[in-house]
Order: C-alpha cells, then structure tokens, then sequence
C-alpha cells in the first residue's frame, strides 16, 4: 500500500506536476488501498506459488519463472489491476471498459520493456530472502507509472 501511494505522489508531483495544492489527496488514499487490497495480496500470492511451481535458481529456472510471471501472470494482473482501478474511481461498467480497452496494451508493452529483465536477475542473483526488496526499489517507478496511466482520464 505504501508503494503505491508513493508512485502516485511521484505521478502527480513528478509527472504531473500538481504541485502541493494541486495533489488530490483521496486518489492517493485510493491507491494505497488497492495496494493494499488487490496489489500486495495477489502478488505476494503468485510469487509463492511461482516458487512452488517451479524450484530452484538456476539460469533456466530464472527463465522460465519469468516467462510464466511474464506471460502468464503479468497480462492478467494488469487487466484486473485497471479494472480495479476504475471501479474505486466510480467509472460506470462501460466507462471502465472503454479505459481498459484504451490503456491496456499501452501498459502491457511497457511492462514488457521494465520487469523481464528485473525478474530474470532477481529469480537468478537474488537470493529469495532479498528478491521481494528488489522487486519494491524497481516497483516504485512501476507504481508511478501504473498510477498515471490508471487516474488518466
């Protein structure tokens, strides 16, 4: 919840540039809670089952688990993750699913572009004790991200 809510302060002071009075305070609060409803949860869920699914740390593990993570889990958490979004933020049934249609391969390509690499090193030179404190540092700019994209209107 506190990663989130720290992509969106970064979103709307960084990106957006809203400044101290401009900041919509509620949308941060809303944010948080999804982290910490849905983000956290389910997340932390699949990297548990990903490492059953799939043991140890070698090259080709670290391969596959991303792959799995990558084109498995990725697609479907972002779809859920935007409708989620839009319903905390009140958009009617066919308000949320024409933004869903909108963003969501925009968002799909660019994590393409951030967590591949990140997993790949983190499944294979992290050791699983540290691997959730990498995923966070590189989450934050993720988080910023997702944050923009989601509150877009």
């Amino acid at each position: 919840g506190t990663l989130m809510g720290v992509g969106d302060v970064i979103a709307q002071q960084l990106v957006e540039q809203r400044g101290l009075h401009g900041h919509h305070g509620r949308r941060t609060l809303k944010m948080m809670a999804i982290g910490c409803c849905f983000v956290g949860p389910v997340v932390g869920g699949w990297y548990r089952v990903l490492d059953r699914l799939i043991p140890g740390t070698t090259k080709a593990v670290a391969v596959k688990k991303m792959a799995l993570d990558q084109g498995g889990f990725a697609p479907c958490f972002l779809g859920c993750f935007l409708a989620v979004t839009g319903a905390v933020n009140g958009l009617s049934v066919q308000e949320n699913w024409a933004k869903i249609q909108q963003d969501y391969v925009d968002a799909l390509l660019t994590n393409y572009c951030i967590w591949p690499p990140v997993q790949v090193a983190n499944f294979y030179f992290v050791p699983l004790q540290h691997r959730l404190a990498v995923v966070q540092c590189v989450a934050i700019v993720w988080n910023c991200y997702l944050s923009w994209k989601a509150n877009r209107m």
